[in-house]
């Protein structure tokens, strides 16, 4: 599975769904962001993509007190439905860190906690598709979540760009490791990569 933390972004969202073409994807998205662009988190509904949640600040759980995260996360699932008129079934903390009370909102709201298994680290400011794609395709099998970043707002500036670029190289990397990326199927981690038929 292929999924996208931190937008929607006026240039990486469009440049990210451009170099997707037909592949399904997930989107994390940030609540913050979908209030200043709810054309382009209403964009990645409409061409399919599964919507998920990222939170409405991108605050660490650990930095946050539990009634505090309660609140962001009910504003960011607002913000969120208002914009794609969709409810996130899959939940993604910034940083990958969840707290017991950020567990515990998750079981309580019925979000699927999902973190990744490969990463192409394309937060950084020095690196380049080539690399981004290399190191999210290292190693890939059938079941991995590959974390991507479609949005620069927490990360290196224009790194959105190199994401964009490293796109293609990773579709062909898991296409010649005969697997297909899968959209969740409304919060189902059944088969993210899965074998090509």
């Amino acid at each position: 599975m292929l999924t996208f933390d931190d937008g929607p972004h006026p240039e990486g969202t469009p440049a990210v769904l451009e170099a997707l073409g037909d592949t399904p994807a997930v989107f994390f998205l940030v609540g913050e962001q979908v209030e200043r662009h709810p054309e382009l988190a209403a964009e990645i509904a409409a061409a399919g993509h599964e919507i998920a949640l990222h939170g409405y600040r991108h605050h660490n759980q650990m930095r946050v007190t539990p009634s505090a995260l309660k609140d962001d996360l009910e504003r960011a699932t607002d913000a969120i439905a208002r914009a794609t008129g969709r409810t996130p079934a899959l939940y993604r903390p910034p940083y990958g860190i969840f707290t017991p009370a950020g567990l515990a909102l998750a079981r309580r709201n019925g979000w699927l906690p999902l973190l990744w298994s490969r990463w192409g680290r394309d937060w950084r400011a020095n690196t380049d598709g080539a690399e981004i794609a290399l190191l999210a395709t290292r190693d890939l099998q059938a079941g991995d979540v590959i974390l991507l970043h479609d949005a620069d707002w927490y990360s290196s500036s224009g790194s959105h760009r190199r994401t964009a670029e490293a796109v293609p190289r990773i579709l062909e990397a898991i296409e010649a490791r005969g697997l297909y990326p899968t959209g969740s199927g409304s919060g189902s981690t059944e088969g993210v990569l899965t074998h090509s038929t």
